[in-house]
């Protein structure tokens, strides 16, 4: 399974940076870190809707998925 993490983009789309986010959000940089990279194991819908409310984006704009078929080739 490959879920893809796509705040980087949301960010860039924006022209927010990542501690401007972790205000808005109320998250620890660590954490933003952590799930921006594709690390984490799980994200809160209240984290989700908090970094969709900061973006003015969906869900669909931040986590995408990918089979391992297509993340592979």
């Amino acid at each position: 399974m490959a879920i893809i993490i796509n705040i980087d983009v949301m960010l860039a789309k924006r022209k927010m940076s990542v501690t401007e986010l972790t205000e808005k959000v109320g998250i620890t940089m660590a954490n933003l870190s952590i799930l921006k990279n594709g690390k984490a194991r799980a994200i809160r819908f209240s984290t989700l809707e908090a970094i969709c409310k900061a973006l003015d984006c969906q869900p669909g704009d931040i986590v995408e998925y990918k089979s391992d078929e297509a993340a592979q080739g």
